[in-house]
């Protein structure tokens, strides 16, 4: 029988222990700050570049050996921790896909999940030290709150060795400076170290270098350029070389991840027989510096767009979307990483990519999810060479759609000033007639009436606002729907005395022998999903919303839908419109709560995630189409058609459909999202008062 102590067997032992400031060694009360001690037996550190002190990949040690951690199943909570662990007070966030370049040795945790309020990442639930199914390019990242704990012991935490970093890199044009146009295509190598800017010996330069670099600045790609002349130039320079020895594979993002040599303090020569690095990029479509590029590009065949970006509020950033069998999908973010994203920047005339990016962070799509495990070189010149995965709807959800921020060019725009103020003391007006397809630059680039401006008159009433915000709503019809449920209904005229008050009729039905007989109508129910960052809003407050007393229901806009009928030539013969009478909240994803609701004079709207269905049975859904003859058509639906709620993307509004009508049945099919700009909003330009032309600039 094991002995038992006397503390063990009576409680009067244990009461006089701790009575008793002597028993078992207890110490005496200390007035020194509380350190943390860490994990037991483990040491951290943050690793990797391009990185700041407070951020970079985790790496533990182990029984004396270093490794990371896997991404999958990574979350804030456990960024919290781990930063906790390196002597910061939170973590700001977390990275995926080695977003500080890929670690070495063993994958110590996999699957790891912490509530956030952990002690020690010991007490994390994961799949047990080193059992992992992980590569290196799903290594994890933190960023820290550049805050320290008070006290923190920091005996657990190794710092990585400092090593010089390159910060930014630039082109400066040898000639011409102050004259050359922007973005800046061509130019000597700078990059910036800690103590300021330095210029890159071009001894083994390559044109893989030059492809990075030329990715960092916005540029898809590099060009020849004629190293003779500035070397010549170059004999009449000085120079400040820091960076030699630049080893770049071409599929980097930064030219951080190449591999680099620095030139010491103390080196008395630098680049002997050498000359500074020079590098010429070729701008995409949208930033070619002059009208001649841009006019040879646009000559140049292009071919049908198998990408896109959705979403984003700046050019170079949004949900990446792929066509495949006539239909836009999604791509699942699983393995998503910068090699794949710099492949889709490039494909559209961008740099390489700044961020890849996970978890829906540029809005959910709808439809699709086309792609999954997409795993690019970065050499590819178009996504769809990069091996992936086709997957089924249970594989993903779009929840983890993919989206990517590319690097772009400088253009000289970003610190070009607009003005917006109160307009009660403007006297003068300088456009007119501005219509952007949202791609320009600068409104300069816009469509505009040029010199001959149609507003004379000035003031608050006459002048254009704006309101910038980085999220906006996103409307997209579900065309399925439309041609699912599209069919004609003759209705009598007795029944539609509420749809005429309301103008849903067409004109010949104020003649009609009211209320003797009927109207034909084509009806089809309307879902209309906001995919954007932002819920969509009637643009008009509460307070000026109208009551129609017939249907007893609000009119929240004048016109949220148009509907027309449209021979193919694009004539209009019928038309119909729906006012945003009871816009709310119908349906809404799973992980989303509805927020609008019109019943007793609630909110009206669509959350993002929602839809609004309007029912094929509904009154004024509908296009009265009594007049129509027999013959093939197009059925147009345009939302938000004139434009009056911000949205990220207008070139979604519009659905289009083929028709035919035999006069007794219609059959509506090839469903599709169409044009830009519908036909009623190009008809309203055209007839602005005043304008002679058109003028692109």
């Amino acid at each position: 029988m094991r002995p038992v102590s006397i503390w063990q067997r009576s409680p009067w032992g244990l009461l006089l222990c701790l009575l008793c400031s002597s028993c078992l060694g207890s110490p005496s009360p200390s007035t020194a700050p509380e350190k943390r001690a860490g994990s037991q037996g483990l040491r951290f550190r943050l690793a990797g570049f391009p990185r700041k002190p407070f951020e970079g990949r985790v790496e533990i040690q182990r029984a004396g050996e270093w490794g990371t951690i896997c991404d999958d199943d990574f979350t804030l909570q456990a960024a919290h921790v781990l930063c906790r662990e390196l002597g910061f007070t939170e973590a700001t966030g977390w990275t995926h896909s080695a977003k500080y370049g890929p670690g070495t040795g063993r994958i110590w945790l996999d699957n790891l999940s912490c509530s956030g309020t952990e002690q020690s990442v010991t007490e994390c639930a994961s799949r047990g030290w080193g059992n992992s199914d992980c590569t290196h390019d799903e290594d994890a990242g933190v960023i820290c709150k550049d805050q320290r704990l008070p006290g923190f012991s920091d005996s657990n935490v190794i710092e990585v060795e400092q090593h010089l970093q390159v910060e930014e890199v630039r082109l400066r044009p040898a000639v011409g400076r102050g004259r050359r146009p922007l973005p800046v295509t061509e130019g000597l190598v700078e990059v910036r170290l800690p103590d300021g800017w330095s210029q890159v010996c071009d001894k083994g330069w390559s044109a893989h270098n030059s492809h990075v670099v030329c990715g960092m600045l916005g540029f898809p790609s590099e060009k020849r350029v004629n190293t003779a002349f500035y070397r010549l130039l170059a004999q009449r320079q000085q120079h400040s070389f820091g960076l030699h020895g630049v080893a770049c594979v071409g599929t980097e993002a930064h030219l951080s991840l190449c591999s680099l040599e620095f030139y010491r303090a103390n080196d008395t020569t630098r680049c002997p027989g050498g000359a500074p690095a020079v590098v010429s990029c070729v701008p995409g479509p949208l930033y070619a510096a002059s009208s001649g590029q841009r006019k040879q590009q646009q000559s140049k065949p292009q071919g049908e767009t198998r990408v896109r970006l959705k979403g984003g509020a700046h050019p170079g950033e949004g949900r990446v979307e792929v066509l495949k069998a006539s239909t836009w999908g999604t791509i699942c973010d699983r393995k998503w990483d910068l090699q794949a994203a710099s492949v889709v920047c490039r494909e559209l005339g961008f740099g390489s990519a700044r961020e890849a990016l996970s978890g829906a962070r540029m809005g959910q799509g709808m439809g699709a999810i086309h792609l999954s495990e997409v795993r690019c070189s970065g050499q590819e010149p178009s996504l769809w060479r990069c091996p992936h995965k086709n997957i089924t709807a249970e594989d993903c959800s779009h929840s983890q759609d993919a989206g990517v921020r590319c690097n772009l060019p400088y253009t000289g725009v970003e610190t070009k000033e607009t003005w917006y103020w109160d307009s009660g003391n403007i006297t003068e007006v300088v456009m007119s007639g501005v219509r952007c397809t949202g791609s320009e630059l600068s409104l300069d680039q816009c469509a505009h009436h040029g010199t001959h401006i149609a507003c004379k008159r000035t003031g608050t009433r006459f002048t254009a606002g704006v309101i910038c915000s980085e999220t906006a709503s996103d409307l997209l019809l579900h065309s399925a729907l439309v041609q699912e449920t599209a069919y004609i209904e003759d209705r009598p005229l007795h029944m539609l005395y509420c749809a005429a008050e309301e103008n849903c009729l067409a004109r010949s039905a104020r003649s009609a022998n009211w209320p003797y007989g009927h109207r034909r109508l084509l009806r089809f129910s309307s879902q209309i999903h906001n995919l954007g960052r932002a819920d969509f809003r009637p643009k008009a407050g509460r307070h000026s919303w109208v009551w129609h007393e017939c249907h007893g229901h609000y009119h929240s806009m004048d016109i949220f839908t148009h509907y027309d009928i449209l021979t193919p030539n694009g004539t209009k013969v019928a038309e119909g419109h729906k006012a945003s009478f009871c816009l709310e909240d119908t349906e809404c994803q799973e992980d989303v709560s509805k927020r609008y609701e019109c019943a007793n004079f609630g909110e009206q709207g669509i959350t993002v995630g929602c839809w609004d269905l309007y029912r094929h049975d509904i009154d004024c859904q509908w296009i009265d189409i009594t007049d129509v003859k027999p013959g093939n058509y197009i059925l147009q639906v345009v939302i938000n058609p004139n434009f009056e709620v911000a949205e990220s993307d207008f070139t979604n509004n519009a659905m289009k459909c083929n028709c035919k009508y035999d006069g007794h049945r219609i059959w509506v099919h090839n469903c599709h999202i169409g044009d830009a700009f519908s036909e009623e909003a190009n008809r309203k330009f055209e007839r602005y008062p005043g304008q002679t032309s058109n003028q692109v600039i």
